[in-house]
């Protein structure tokens, strides 16, 4: 049967809805048909994909194909770069033609800080293995004849850039599991979803099926789908649904005539400071824009049968882009339109899609809400497949991670922050910018007061924390802010910030840390053996790390022990759901321990400097010559809270846990004290200087605990085992291949950004995974991952920076700021 017959009867024919299977993947868009594909391809080939229409009836069957590798987000590269290596062998690997066309593209900067940005992809990419390039003005002209070049600073190339045909990739990955036993069940809705037992019970049109793992992969549709799960702990998925319009143009005979003399397809052009994307078409064009002036739909629920349709054209609103794009491409102002497409595409609030595991729910996962779901389907695949089969994907997927929305993420917010980040889809993200749409879900206490000294608020977990602090006449405006230096009218403050936490006493408001009390019979048993270390005596606190089977770093949480069976676990505001997923997943069935989220409930001061003693004296009746990590409680003018003797910034410190209600009288009396406020950017560079980790940037699962110099907190000898303790022994046997290390990076002007590349010899040797200024040692600091034998030499380093090298040298492994830890252990 030769394709074009084969597809004609699969749409002809009608799969049986199976009574049981494996997995069940709800959406037949290009993500959908992917994850089947992947794991039939790994032997999971009891799965069927359920799509109530047609296969691509979504926003499948109208996406424009766009295939780019670029992406300033570490996990979005990595997927995008295994999708464009797949599909150019899919076609022959499932005997399915595609129309893929590998084109190549190129990226206009009209500034300098666009191609800082550039430089700093290129890094990336080339650390996996990709060849982007900067080129000049001329060898633009040269690769893409009808550009004009006004007002350009330089341009990117990326050679594996092209298109695809959405429906014939969707086809391809169909035919390629079905092909290795897996089912796909069309014109079949999945009606409501239950328990049973273990098991998942799927009610649809078709039937009933019962299956182990079930996958919201149904686009456009994923928040209807996700409905069905609330009623077994699950949310309704962040999303909104966004028009986005695209047009094509009748044939232009320049075109056709280059590409005839060529042989081959112009390079997809992205003007991105301008905001669209331009790329031929037969011998057309194609116009793509992300205006400003977006719209979101459907606001009050989505039509019932919605399927194989689009919106009605609205080109007022990207007027603006086809004139710019006109005088870009002057060809495209001569041709006629010949269709114009407006059709529906999910947008999460911060534009990155949802794949993982379903917030609150076992077993039930998102591969969903893909604003460039063809470019992405071949790595969601691969991620999620990993999901299902081995627990976790190959790579930290952190940033794409269902749970990193918390309740706060209500309709109203992600349709102001999809439309936010729709009209901004190709800004730059420079590293003080703070983004104004869906502010203030969640404030402080003292968030009022925050604001009157001068507070640059951020948000975390939906939670507004002061970044720095402003004095009179600094120049805040969001201008000021679009830079990708180090000096701006924060770095003054930071500095001023830090040196009083260093030479007096400064107060952190530490607003929405994530908290969970766990109490009862056989809790303290159960956290041995989540835990790799050991837990600490009555009366004290521990820092506790939770590692995969793989032994890589899922969580990090502070314990705090207030009896034998009674603890409280502190980590990080945006790991809320992560981290109480981790715990629930792990509760035996007969468990007779409770465990309660505080985390709104509680809110944390950070009082900390040489004179917080001072401070704090006179104030709390408390035993403040209580060791460092230990606990108590204690009351400040009537006000009860916990006091615990840590400090994050490296000094004589401790942290004040204490209700909402008492917060407000609290930190007036601490500035009153004169405690000077400080932000989370001066916290960041003191805890560098102390070398201390930073949950999801230097702790990830991309490394183990082992790697990461963690070796302190794992205890091989206890009698509870715990996950990944024999991957850990393993590679503790053969030597790690990598180690994390401090190095000085002689640099004055830039942090190094996530994943700067950091060389020997012009080789790349490891990854930069955080930095900043330290201003208690006066050097630039950057925690990084090496090359095991990197480390133990004594050779000259090099640290790529938005495509400058910096020179850099390893410190020793232990704090640059205080080794021997005696200002924070201080007694007098």
């Amino acid at each position: 049967m030769d394709h074009k017959t084969e597809l004609v009867a699969t749409k002809a024919g009608a799969s049986t809805l199976p009574a049981s299977t494996r997995v069940a993947i709800i959406g037949g868009g290009a993500v959908g048909a992917s994850i089947l594909y992947h794991l039939a391809e790994r032997g999971w080939n009891d799965a069927v994909l359920i799509e109530r229409d047609e296969l691509t009836s979504g926003s499948t069957w109208h996406a424009a194909g766009n295939c780019p590798t670029f992406s300033p987000n570490w996990a979005i590269m990595n997927m995008q770069r295994y999708s464009a290596a797949q599909y150019r062998e899919l076609g022959e690997r499932v005997d399915y033609p595609i129309n893929y066309h590998v084109t190549g593209s190129i990226r206009l900067a009209h500034s300098r800080e666009r191609m800082q940005e550039f430089r700093r992809a290129i890094g990336m990419a080339e650390r996996q293995g990709m060849n982007l390039a900067l080129i000049d003005l001329a060898e633009t002209r040269r690769r893409h004849p009808f550009v004009e070049l006004h007002d350009l600073e330089g341009a990117m190339y990326d050679p594996c850039d092209g298109d695809i045909d959405p429906a014939q990739l969707t086809q391809a990955f169909a035919k390629g599991a079905r092909d290795k036993g897996a089912q796909v069940v069309r014109h079949c809705r999945v009606m409501s979803v239950a328990r049973c037992g273990d098991d998942w019970d799927l009610e649809t049109t078709g039937g009933h099926v019962r299956c182990e793992h079930v996958v919201n992969a149904a686009g456009f549709r994923a928040g209807e789908v996700s409905r069905m799960f609330i009623r077994h702990g699950g949310r309704e998925a962040p999303m909104a649904v966004m028009g986005h319009q695209y047009l094509l143009t009748e044939p232009i005979a320049e075109i056709e005539a280059w590409s005839r003399d060529e042989g081959r397809k112009l390079p997809l052009l992205r003007d991105v400071d301008s905001s669209y994307y331009l790329r031929q078409e037969a011998y057309g064009l194609n116009l793509g824009p992300y205006e400003r002036s977006c719209k979101a739909y459907w606001l009050d629920g989505q039509p019932d049968d919605f399927s194989f349709q689009l919106f009605t054209d609205d080109l007022d609103r990207i007027e603006w882009q086809i004139e710019d794009a006109a005088r870009r491409v002057p060809l495209l102002g001569t041709a006629g339109i010949s269709k114009i497409i407006n059709g529906p595409i999910p947008y999460a609030p911060d534009g990155m899609p949802l794949i993982g595991p379903m917030p609150g729910v076992r077993n039930a996962y998102e591969a969903c809400v893909f604003t460039f779901g063809i470019a992405q389907a071949g790595g969601a695949g691969k991620v999620l497949s990993e999901w299902i089969i081995d627990g976790a994907p190959e790579w930290d997927m952190w940033s794409c991670d269902p749970r990193r929305f918390t309740a706060f993420a209500d309709a109203d917010y992600c349709v102001a922050k999809a439309m936010e980040s729709y009209g901004h889809e190709y800004a730059m993200h420079f590293p003080r910018q703070s983004w104004p749409a869906g502010r203030d879900r969640k404030l402080s206490p003292v968030h009022r007061q925050l604001l009157e000294l001068g507070g640059q608020m951020n948000p975390s977990n939906g939670w507004e924390r002061a970044d720095w602090f402003a004095a009179k006449g600094d120049d805040i405006s969001p201008k000021r802010r679009h830079s990708w230096l180090r000096d701006g009218p924060w770095e003054r403050r930071i500095r001023q910030e830090c040196e009083a936490v260093r030479d007096h006493v400064g107060v952190l408001d530490l607003v929405g840390f994530s908290r969970f009390d766990i109490a009862g019979p056989g809790a303290a048993c159960w956290l041995l053996g989540l835990i790799a270390g050991r837990l600490p005596p009555v009366g004290r606190m521990c820092l506790a790390y939770f590692p995969d089977r793989r032994g890589r770093v899922l969580a990090e949480m502070s314990v705090i022990r207030h009896d034998e069976e009674i603890f409280t676990l502190i980590t990080a505001a945006a790991a809320q759901w992560h981290d109480l997923d981790l715990l629930r997943a792990a509760l035996p069935d007969d468990h007779e321990f409770s465990i309660q989220d505080r985390s709104d409930a509680v809110t944390t001061f950070l009082v900390t400097g040489p004179q917080s003693r001072s401070l704090l004296a006179p104030l709390v009746d408390a035993d403040l010559a209580a060791p460092w990590l230990s606990h108590q409680r204690a009351t400040l003018h009537n006000h009860r809270m916990h006091l615990v003797r840590v400090s994050f910034a490296g000094e004589l410190g401790w942290e004040l846990h204490l209700s909402r209600e008492d917060a407000g009288p609290v930190f007036d009396t601490l500035l009153a004290g004169g405690a000077r406020p400080f932000g989370m950017a001066a916290l960041d560079s003191l805890r560098l200087e102390k070398a201390y980790r930073h949950w999801k940037t230097d702790l990830s699962t991309d490394y183990t605990l082992l790697e990461c110099r963690l070796d302190r907190f794992v205890d091989f000898d206890k009698p509870e085992p715990f996950p990944g303790r024999q991957a850990l022994l393993d590679e503790r046997h053969r030597g790690c291949t990598k180690k994390m290390a401090m190095l000085a990076i002689d640099c004055d002007l830039h942090d190094a950004p996530y994943m700067a590349n950091v060389r020997q010899d012009g080789e790349i040797v490891g990854e930069v995974t955080s930095s900043a200024w330290g201003y208690r040692v006066e050097m630039g600091l950057a925690m990084s991952m090496l090359k095991s034998d990197i480390v133990t030499g004594d050779g000259a380093l090099e640290v790529d920076i938005y495509g400058d090298r910096f020179g850099a040298r390893i410190l020793p492994p232990h704090a640059v700021w205080d080794p021997d830890n005696l200002r924070i252990r201080a007694q007098d």
